[in-house]
This record gives C-alpha cells, structure tokens and sequence, in this order.
C-alpha cells in the first residue's frame, strides 16, 4: 500500500533546484547523496523517497560517506545553535559528567583509529547506550565499521526526511 504525498512531501517537490539541494543538504551533508535524492524529484509517497535514501546511501563512496559523516556532531558535543544536532542528541542531557568525558574520550580514540566521528542514530538513545555502542563498534575493522556507519546514516536520514516531509513551510 503506497500512501499519498504529504503537504510537506508536495511542498518539497515544488521547491526550486537549489532550495530543494539547501534542504537536502540539512539532512545529509553528501552532495552525491544529496544530487541523487534531487535527480529523483518529484516523489509520489514518502515510501518512495525512504526507498531513493536507501539506494542512494548504498551507492556512496568511502569520500562521500565521509562527507556525509563530516555534517555530523560527535555524540556529546551538539553543534552549537543547531536543534537537529541538539534534538537527535537529547539522550546525553542527562548524562553525568563522568559519562559524558568517557564518551569524549572514546569519541577521541575511535576518531583517531577511524579517521572521522562517531556515528550513531542517537534519536531516543540514553549516554550509556551511545557509549556501550563505541565501545564495541571501535573493536571493528575500517570497512566493517564504514558499513555499520552507512547503515546508521540511513536510519538518521529517515528520521530527518520524515521531520522534512511532516514540514509544510520547510525548518
């Protein structure tokens, strides 16, 4: 069962080229990513743009993942004034002080191995979960670990095109 487009999802198909790019982009930083989603317009059914975000992030490069992921704020340390980054991380504003350097300093040791932040789909996730997660996924070899990054980048990007199809007058 196919749905109808939203008003948000209507609204989106409407915009110009590069209001369209501007709005992609604040979802997911990889302009090859971005350029696909775009080259698809217009979409019938926010099923039909989850399946073009699913498709698009499996054809990213290891330089376009790593774009992608260089739009992201390690977990902790929202990016200052950016309620995205502040509402997906939520999780860690209750966090105590020793979960929070712990993270950091796990943040700074799995970028340092892996050469780019920490990414996970922090929507609903607690300090400890996001931290158990690093500690596990830093063990991961480079190309298990750009797979698992990839496959959390679809579920944050789901998250955000439903905010941006739920949107009539766009955020």
């Amino acid at each position: 069962m196919t749905s109808s487009p939203t008003p948000g999802l209507t609204r989106f198909n409407a915009l110009d080229d590069s209001e369209a790019t501007a709005e992609l982009h604040e979802v997911c930083a990889s302009s090859a990513w971005g350029s696909k989603l775009l080259a698809q317009r217009p979409f019938t059914s926010t099923e039909t743009l989850f399946s073009a975000n699913e498709a698009a992030m499996a054809e990213l490069t290891a330089e376009d993942l790593g774009e992608a992921m260089g739009g992201h704020a390690p977990i902790g340390r929202p990016k200052p004034g950016d309620p995205t980054s502040a509402r997906e991380q939520r999780g860690m504003a209750g966090a105590s002080e020793e979960l929070k350097t712990e993270l950091l300093e796990l943040n700074l040791a799995y970028q340092e191995k892996f050469g780019h932040v920490f990414l996970i789909c922090a929507t609903g996730a607690t300090g400890a979960f996001m931290r158990d997660a690093v500690k596990v996924r830093i063990e991961n070899s480079p190309e298990q670990e750009r797979e698992t990054a990839r496959g959390e980048l679809v579920k944050i990007n789901r998250i955000r095109l439903t905010r941006l199809v739920e949107s009539v007058e766009g955020e």
